[in-house]
C-alpha cells in the first residue's frame, strides 16, 4: 500500500492563521472533488475558524476519561476506518491523553499516513524539538507539546503561515486570537514584538534550511552538477599568504552587495596534509572571515584548482575569488598557474581575479629540510659506499672466472642497496657509479680498461646505475616524508595543545610565554612594543631605545629584536623575540601561531584593565553629575517652598487667619516631608553605591506585601486596580524593601496617568520567578530612554513624562537587584508604560503547578495549540485595602475586583 503524503502549515507564532489556511485548504480539495473528512480541529473559540468547518465532513472524536476529567482525542482508528483521500489533523505536537494508543498525535498521523491517507496538519515552531530550548530563552516560557525535527522534514510539503509582528498584535487588538479578557496579559507577555520576531526569524530559518536539503536533494537525485544560482555565495581562496586579508575583504564586500549572500572562506591542503600555508596568516584570516559573518572551511586536494571547483559546487556557490598569481613570469611560460585553470575550468561559477601587492613576487614555498635521515645514518652509508665497494670487489676478484657478469653485478646492486637504506641517496649514487667503474675495470672484458666489448655488459651497467639511483631516491623520499610526517604530527599536537590552552581559559600571557618556551626548548620568550615615539630608521631593530617589553618568561630577556636569535613579527609594532639558538623554518611555522595568541591575549588583558580602571571612574563622574543635579533642583525645591512658608509665617507685617497659618504650616510640613524622602532616597543611593545596603531577602506571599503598599498610598490608592491570585508562589525578597519599591512604582505610575485612569497592578508566574506589573496610561517613554530612566537623577526633561522621571526609578532598581530581582520598563499596549518587577521564587515552590479540568501541569506552559494558559490561576486575592477582610467574608474566588477588571494574569 503507498503511504499517504504528508502537507504541514507551520506557524511562525500562535494565531498567524495556520489552522484558518489547513480549512481553507480542505475546502478547495473538497470543491475538486476530493473525499476530505475533518479528523481533529481545535477553533479556540474563533468563529472565522469555526465557519470553515461547516461544510466539511467531522469524524466524531474519541471520548476519554482520565482523573475525573473528561476529555476528547483524535479517534486515529475512525479515521482509517473512513479511509477518505484526505484528513486534515490540527496541532502535530499535542500530547494524548494517558491511555491512549500513542503518546503523541505525531504518532497517530503515522498510523493513518500508513494506511494510504493524505494528512494536512499545523504545528508552531516554537514546538520543534531542535529550537525549544531557544524559544524558551527567548519568551521564558518552557513549551512541553514538542515534535521532533525529523518528522516535519519528512514531510512532503511545508508551508510557512507567517505574519508581521504588528499585524498580529492587532488581530489580538481586535480579539480575533484570545477573548478580550486574556488580550492585555497575551500583548504584554508572549505576544511582545521582539518575541514575535524572534520566533518570525526562526521560523524563516527553519524553512530556508528544510529548503535548501529539498534542493540538495533533488540535483542529487538528478545528477545536476552545474550552480543554480538561487541563493548568492561567494568563496574566497586562502594559501595562507600575506595577501588573504585583501581577498577576505573584497570577497565580503562582493557578499556585501547582495542582501542575504553567504561568505566561505576555503584553504586547500594536500592529500598528504603536510601541504599547507602559514599557520599564523591562516589563524589571523579565519578569525577576520568569521569576523564579517563567515566561515572557514579546509579541505584536502592534491590539483588545486579542481578542489576548489569541487567545494564551490558542492556548496553550490555562485562566485570564486582568487587572488592573482604570485608566480614569475618565467614559471608562467610552464604552467598556466591555479588562476588561470580555475577559470578555464569553473563553468557558470563567476571566477573574480584579485590583485594585490604580493603579486608576481615569487611565492615563498615552505622550506623543506634537507637532511631526511639522521647525521649517524649519513655517516655509515657513506662509509659503506667508500669501503664496501672495495672491499666487495678484492672478494669478488678471486672468483671472476667462476662468476657471470650478471651475477656479479647483483653483488654490487645488494651492496648499493644497503647503503641506500643506510645512507640515503647521495652516499647511493656514488656507489652506483664507484661499482660500474669497479665492475668494468675488474669484471667486464677487456679487463683492466674502462671499454666494454659486449653490448649486453654495457646494457646490465646501466640498468644497474638506474635502479641503484631508483632504490636509493625511493629510500631518501620514504625517509623525508617520515620526517616530515612525524613533524606535522608534533606541530598538530601542539597547535592542538594550544587550542586547549585557550579554551581552558588558560591564555595568559605569561601562562602562554612560558608554554612557548618549553615548547622549543628555548632560554627566553618576550613580546617587544615599538613605543609609540620611536622612529622608523634603518637600524630601529636593533635600537633598545625603540622597543620596550610588554611580557617576558626565562632568562634575561632581549631589549630589542636584534639582540635576539629568532624573532617573528607578529604586526607593525609587536615582535615576539627568543633567545636559545636559532629555529629551523618549520618550528617557526609554528611559532608564529604561538606567538599570534600571545599578542591577542596581551591585548585582551589591557582591554580587561581599561575597563577596571574606566568603570569606578565613569561611576564616580556620574554620581558627582547626579549629585549635583539633584542639589541643584530636587533639594533646593521642597527647601525654599519650606523656607518661603516659615517666613510667612514669622512676618510681623501680615496678620494671618488661623486658616491661613493651618496652610501655611501644611506646606512647610509637606515640603519638608518631600526633603526628608529625597535625603533618605539619596542615602540609600549611595548605600548601594558603596554595597553596603543591607536585604535579607526571605519568603514572602505577595497578598501580603502588595495590599500593603496600596494602603501606604493614601488617598492615591483609589487610583490602584488589580487583582492577585491566591495561589501564587512565595517570591524571595525583603519584605520592607519590597513594599517601598512597590509604593514608588505605584504613585509614579498615578503621577503620570491622565486623570481619572486607573493604573493595573497584577501578577504571574514564569517558570522560576513571579512578574509584578504596574501597568499605566499615560503617554508613556520612549523604547531608546528605558535605559536612561533608571540613571540616578535622572529626568532628560525635568517633569515631561515622555522623557523619563527622577531619583524613584533609579532607587527601585537598586533596591530590586539587591534583593536578587530585575526591574524593567515596556510599552503598554495601546499607550502607556509597564515596569515589570520580576522575583525569584523561594526554594519549596520551585515545583507548585496547577490542575486544569483534573490533569496537573506546569505553570506557565504552553499548548499544542493557540492557547493561552492561564499564568496566575484561579481565585483572584484583591488589591485595594481592606478587600482582603471582604473577600474573606465572602468567600474568595467569587470576583471582587471591580467589573472590567482582569481578575487574574492571563498570558501565553
Amino acid at each position: 500500500m503507498t503511504r499517504g503524503r504528508l502537507r504541514i502549515y507551520l506557524g511562525a507564532a500562535p494565531g498567524v492563521g495556520k489552522t484558518y489556511a489547513m480549512l481553507g485548504e480542505g475546502r478547495r480539495a473538497r470543491e475538486r472533488g476530493r473525499d476530505v473528512v475533518v479528523g481533529f480541529v481545535e477553533t479556540h473559540g474563533r468563529p472565522r475558524t469555526a465557519a470553515l468547518l461547516e461544510d466539511l465532513e467531522v469524524v466524531p472524536r474519541r471520548t476519554m476519561t482520565h482523573r475525573g476529567g473528561t476529555f476528547t482525542e483524535l479517534d486515529t482508528e475512525a479515521v482509517i476506518a473512513r479511509r477518505p483521500k484526505a484528513a486534515l489533523i490540527d496541532e502535530l505536537a499535542h500530547t494524548n491523553v494517558p491511555g491512549s494508543k500513542h503518546v503523541k498525535r505525531w504518532q497517530d498521523v503515522d498510523d493513518i499516513l500508513d494506511a494510504g491517507i493524505d494528512v494536512v496538519s499545523t504545528v508552531n515552531i516554537q514546538h520543534l524539538e531542535s529550537v525549544n530550548d531557544v524559544v524558551q530563552e527567548i519568551t521564558g516560557v518552557p513549551q512541553r507539546e514538542t515534535v521532533p525535527d525529523e518528522v516535519v522534514r519528512r514531510a512532503d510539503q511545508v508551508e510557512l503561515v507567517d505574519m508581521s509582528p504588528e499585524a498580529l498584535r492587532r488581530r489580538m487588538a481586535h480579539g480575533n486570537v484570545y477573548t478580550p479578557e486574556k488580550v492585555d496579559a497575551a500583548l504584554s507577555n508572549y505576544f511582545r514584538v521582539g518575541n514575535l520576531t524572534a520566533l518570525r526569524e526562526l521560523a524563516l530559518l527553519w524553512v530556508a534550511g528544510k529548503v535548501d536539503d529539498q534542493l540538495d536533494r533533488y540535483r542529487a537525485a538528478h545528477g545536476i552538477a552545474v550552480t543554480w544560482e538561487t541563493r548568492e555565495r561567494v568563496v574566497v581562496a586562502l594559501t595562507g599568504g600575506p595577501e588573504g586579508d585583501t581577498l577576505v575583504r573584497r570577497a565580503a564586500r562582493i557578499a556585501a552587495r547582495t542582501k542575504g549572500a553567504d561568505l566561505l572562506a576555503v584553504h586547500v591542503t594536500s592529500a598528504d596534509g603536510l601541504a599547507v600555508g602559514d599557520p599564523a596568516s591562516l589563524a589571523r584570516q579565519r578569525v577576520l572571515v568569521e569576523s564579517m559573518g563567515g566561515t572557514y572551511h579546509q579541505v584536502v586536494g592534491d590539483d588545486i584548482p579542481r578542489a576548489l571547483l569541487d567545494f564551490a559546487r558542492g556548496v553550490n556557490a555562485t562566485q570564486l575569488v582568487l587572488g592573482a598569481s604570485r608566480r614569475g613570469r618565467f614559471a608562467q611560460l610552464f604552467s598556466r598557474g591555479v588562476g588561470v585553470e580555475t577559470t578555464a575550468l569553473s563553468g557558470s561559477i563567476d571566477v573574480h581575479m584579485i590583485t594585490h601587492e604580493e603579486a608576481k613576487k615569487g611565492r615563498r614555498r615552505p622550506a623543506r629540510s634537507r637532511a631526511a635521515l639522521t647525521r649517524k645514518r649519513r655517516l655509515s652509508g657513506w662509509a659503506m659506499a667508500v669501503a664496501g665497494m672495495p672491499a666487495l670487489t678484492a672478494a669478488l676478484a678471486p672468483f671472476r672466472d667462476m662468476l657471470s657478469l650478471p651475477s656479479e653485478i647483483l653483488f654490487f646492486l645488494c651492496l648499493t642497496v644497503g647503503v641506500a637504506l643506510a645512507g640515503g641517496m647521495w652516499p647511493a649514487i656514488t656507489a652506483a657509479v664507484g661499482g660500474s667503474l669497479l665492475l668494468n675495470w675488474y669484471f667486464t672484458p677487456p679487463l683492466g680498461e674502462f671499454t666494454i666489448n659486449d653490448p649486453e655488459n654495457l646494457f646490465a651497467l646501466l640498468v644497474f646505475i638506474l635502479v641503484a639511483a631508483a632504490v636509493s631516491t625511493i629510500v631518501d623520499i620514504a625517509a623525508r616524508r617520515t620526517r616530515q610526517a612525524a613533524r606535522a604530527g608534533a606541530d598538530a599536537e601542539l597547535l592542538s595543545t594550544l587550542a586547549g590552552h585557550v579554551l581552558r581559559g588558560q591564555a595568559a600571557v605569561p601562562s602562554l610565554l612560558e608554554r612557548t618556551r618549553e615548547t622549543f626548548g628555548l632560554g627566553t620568550v618576550t613580546l617587544l612594543e615599538r613605543r609609540p615615539d620611536a622612529a622608523r630608521t634603518p637600524d630601529h631593530r636593533s635600537d633598545p631605545g625603540a622597543w620596550r617589553i610588554a611580557a617576558t618568561s626565562g632568562g634575561a630577556p632581549p631589549t630589542c629584536p636584534g639582540q635576539a636569535d629568532t624573532d617573528v613579527a607578529i604586526d607593525d609594532d609587536m615582535i615576539l623575540a627568543a633567545r636559545g639558538g636559532p629555529l629551523d623554518a618549520a618550528d617557526r611555522a609554528v611559532l608564529e601561531a604561538f606567538a599570534a595568541e600571545a599578542a591577542v591575549a596581551l591585548r585582551h588583558e589591557r582591554l580587561q584593565e581599561a575597563a577596571a580602571r574606566a568603570r569606578p571612574l565613569a561611576e564616580a563622574d556620574r554620581m558627582r553629575t547626579a549629585l549635583l543635579a539633584a542639589v541643584s533642583h530636587d533639594l533646593r525645591t521642597p527647601l525654599a517652598s519650606a523656607k518661603a512658608a516659615v517666613e510667612s509665617l514669622r512676618s510681623t507685617e501680615v496678620a494671618w487667619s488661623e486658616q491661613d497659618r493651618a496652610e501655611l504650616l501644611a506646606t512647610a510640613e509637606e515640603s519638608l516631608d518631600k526633603l526628608a524622602r529625597l535625603v533618605g532616597n539619596l542615602l540609600d543611593m549611595s548605600r548601594l553605591q558603596a554595597g553596603v545596603l543591607g536585604a535579607t531577602p526571605q519568603p514572602i506571599a505577595l497578598e501580603e506585601v502588595v495590599p500593603r503598599a496600596v494602603d501606604d498610598l493614601g488617598p492615591l490608592h483609589e487610583r490602584i486596580e488589580g487583582d492577585l491570585s491566591i495561589d501564587l508562589p512565595e517570591v524571595l525578597a525583603d519584605p520592607a524593601l519590597l513594599e517601598r519599591v512597590l509604593v514608588n512604582l505605584m504613585s509614579n505610575a498615578v503621577r503620570y496617568s491622565p486623570p481619572g485612569a486607573k493604573v493595573l497592578v497584577n501578577a504571574s508566574r514564569h517558570v522560576e520567578h513571579v512578574e509584578i506589573r504596574v501597568i499605566d496610561r499615560g503617554p508613556g517613554i520612549p523604547p531608546e530612554a528605558h535605559d536612561r530612566v533608571f540613571q540616578p537623577f535622572q529626568r532628560l526633561g525635568d517633569r515631561d513624562n515622555h522623557t523619563g522621571v527622577g531619583l524613584g526609578l533609579a532607587l527601585s532598581r537598586g533596591l530590586t537587584e539587591a534583593m536578587g530581582g530585575t526591574l524593567v520598563p515596556d510599552e503598554t499596549p495601546g499607550g502607556g508604560l509597564t515596569m515589570i518587577l520580576t522575583l525569584p521564587i523561594a526554594s519549596g515552590h520551585l515545583g507548585v503547578g496547577r490542575r486544569v479540568s483534573g490533569v496537573e501541569e506546569d505553570a506557565g506552559d504552553v499548548e499544542a495549540g493557540d492557547q493561552a494558559p492561564e499564568r496566575g490561576l484561579a481565585e483572584p486575592y484583591p488589591l485595594l485595602p481592606g478587600a482582603q477582610d471582604r473577600g474573606q467574608a465572602q468567600g474568595r474566588g467569587e470576583g471582587h475586583g471591580r467589573p472590567g477588571a482582569p481578575g487574574r494574569a492571563e498570558q501565553p
